[in-house]
């Protein structure tokens, strides 16, 4: 059984599930902000659930791929979205700054999450 290690939790998941339905059943979020109530509900076209990953996930899809290759986002940084993203083993996610999660340097730089 995969675990999921988020914000200094813990959390145990089912091999194959989604990141994001993961961290909502737990009571956390992959949004930051207003993010949290405007956003596409999982359907991988608002970007808002971008994350840092760091393990064993499913490879990016068509859809994520898409929608992380238009602004805000840089499809070159490394960020997956929770809402197309498959736990296949032990994972570490990081949720940086921003409406979109994207800014990176915010978190480096200890700005919060705005």
């Amino acid at each position: 059984m995969p675990t999921v290690r988020f914000r200094g939790r813990e959390i145990d998941c089912e091999e194959d599930a989604v990141l994001r339905n993961v961290l909502l059943d737990a009571g956390e979020t992959p949004h930051n902000g207003t993010a949290d109530y405007l956003n596409c509900r999982g359907n991988g076209v608002c970007g808002t659930c971008a994350v840092a990953v760091d393990g064993v996930v499913s490879d990016r899809n068509a859809k994520e791929k898409s929608r992380l290759s238009k602004p805000p986002h840089d499809p070159d940084s490394g960020l997956r979205l929770s809402c197309q993203t498959r736990v296949l083993g032990d994972v570490d996610v990081e949720k940086y700054g921003g409406f979109w999660g994207q800014k990176m340097e915010m978190v480096e730089a200890g700005e919060g999450n705005d």
